[in-house]
Order: structure tokens, then sequence, then C-alpha cells
């Protein structure tokens, strides 16, 4: 439990500076906006690049592991969609639904690859890559089928996104790109050029700190106040219930050791703020969702080194 503690303490720290940056409006808002958008499109996928296509991947169940994910994620969603008349027989609207759903499946990559590099160094990263291709595409797109079917109102029918794109937007995230790229590096044997290399790995050395600081930058205590009981039973969803069907499903499939306990904490992780981004372009309760993204992002500073300490090789 101490070794967690110290190896994911550093992650949570870097939130909170972020978050107090911004409350303190030490930088504006133009900042974040500028310092989330040059992590996503240029730090992380420069990180991944160079750390995935130089990685010793040999002994790790990564089929398996991305199996179980999926199938993990499935089930959750599904389990919500079963349950979805009695949840609105208790007053939870399609808007709120929409958001409930993604706020249970849909984890903070960013949160992943700083904790994954935090417990086992760069063996990590090809972890992380191979659970970010496996849930990604698939939480983008059932959250999207979520708000399509449940949450959109009828005059955003035109302006809205369609069903032709629930998948492709996830296939071009640069994030994926760059998992699959360096993938690509990796298993031809090409590894990474000897003169790009070093260029992405020194960039790629800013992308955790920014990340996570971004990440804290981006969350709004208030609105998991203002709807803490939907807030809350979403949490336990997104951060009980997900690694424990990761559990289950991973000891289906055959994975075990480290390959397993990466997999149940990608589960475990909180809720990537592409969720309100999302609800609120497509009619979900955008508000809720912010709600739900900061929580799970404070309670997961409590339950990441608990699952890591119970999950553990």
């Amino acid at each position: 439990m101490a070794s967690a503690l110290s190896s994911l303490a550093p992650v949570f720290a870097l939130i909170a500076l972020g978050y107090l940056l911004k409350a303190r409006a030490v930088f504006g808002a133009a900042f974040w906006e500028g310092a989330e958008r040059l992590t996503f499109y240029f730090l992380f996928p420069a990180l991944l690049v160079v750390n995935i296509g130089g990685a010793d991947v040999k002994g790790l169940a990564m089929l398996p592991m991305a199996a179980a994910l999926a199938a993990a994620t499935l089930f959750v969603a599904g389990v919500l969609v079963w349950l979805r008349p009695q949840l609105a027989g208790r007053g939870l609207d399609g808007a709120q639904f929409a958001s409930v759903l993604q706020g249970a499946i849909r984890p903070n990559t960013y949160v992943a690859i700083a904790v994954l590099v935090a417990l086992y160094g760069k063996a990590g990263l090809p972890l992380a890559a191979v659970a970010i291709v496996a849930v990604i595409p698939l939480v983008n797109f059932l959250g999207i089928v979520a708000h399509l079917r449940w949450a959109r109102p009828a005059a955003t029918t035109a302006t809205a996104p369609g069903w032709g794109e629930a998948v492709v937007p996830a296939l071009k995230n640069p994030i994926i790109v760059a998992c699959l790229v360096g993938a690509a590096l990796n298993l031809l044997g090409i590894g990474v050029p000897p003169v790009v290399g070093p260029i992405l790995e020194i960039v790629g050395r800013a992308a955790l700190p920014m990340g996570l600081m971004a990440v804290g930058a981006g969350l709004d205590l208030a609105a998991a106040r203002d709807a803490r009981t939907v807030v809350a039973g979403t949490a336990l969803l997104k951060l009980v219930v997900m690694p424990a069907a990761v559990v289950v499903l991973c000891w289906v499939f055959g994975v075990d050791g480290v390959t397993r306990s990466a997999a149940v904490l990608f589960a475990a992780m909180p809720v990537s703020a592409t969720a309100y981004v999302v609800s609120t372009q497509m009619g979900g309760d955008s508000r809720l969702m912010a709600g739900v993204v900061a929580a799970t992002t404070v309670v997961a500073a409590v339950t990441l080194p608990l699952v890591a300490m119970v999950g553990g090789p």
C-alpha cells in the first residue's frame, strides 16, 4: 500500500496543482486551452510513439487483455441500458442517462498513462497503448449512440453529430494514432528512427506533467455537489464495478501478472473530460457530466492505490 501511495502521490499532486493554478487565476483560460491542445495533439503522441516503438513486449498477453477490457465495457454499458426503464421511473431523464452511461465507462487516458508509468515504468506504456486502442473507440461509439438514442433534442438533429461520426473521430484521435504507429514500429522491428527518436523523447517528457495539470484545471467541483446522488452512483460504477468486472474477465481470458494489474487499473481510472465535450455537443446533461468527471478524479486519489494493492501482480 505504501509503495502504491508513494508512486501515485505525484500524479494526483500535479492534478491538484493544476486545479489550484486555475482556481487562483495564475494563468488565464486561454493558457489552459492551449496546454490541453498541445498535450493532446503533440506531447502525448510523442511520448507514446517513442516508448512503444522501442518497448519489449514479450510475455505480455496483449490480445486477451484487450478482450477483457472491451468485454467489461460492453457488460457495464449493457447492464445500464437494461436498467434504464427503472432509472427513468426514478426520475433520470434521457440526457442524464446518457451522461451516466458515459461516466460509467469512459476512462481518462492522461491519468491512465501517468499511473501505469508511475507503477511500472516504461513497461507501462505498451500496456496503456493496448488498453487505449481496445477501449477508447468503443466508449466513443457507445457514448455517441446513447446520446443519439436518448438525449439528443429533435431541434438539434440537423447540427449535432450523427451516426456516421460515432467511430471515425475516435480512430482519428492523435493518441490512438500514436499507439498504432508505435505498435507498428515495434512489431515490424524498425524501432524509433535515430534522429527523430531523441527529439520525440525530449518532447514527450513534458506530456505527463502538462497533461495532469490540464486535468486538474478542468475540474468543476461545484457541479459534483449539485448532483451528488447521481454523481455518487456513477462514480461507484466507474471506480468499483468496472474494475471488478475486469478482474472477473481477466480470469475468464487467462490474463494474469502485470498485464492483469494494468488492465484492472485502467478500468479504475476516473472519467475523461472528453465525456463533457460529447455531452455538450449532443444534448446530454453537461453539468452532471462535469460533476462526474470532477468527483471520479478526486475519489480516484483514494481508490486507485487500493486497486493497485489488491490487483497487484
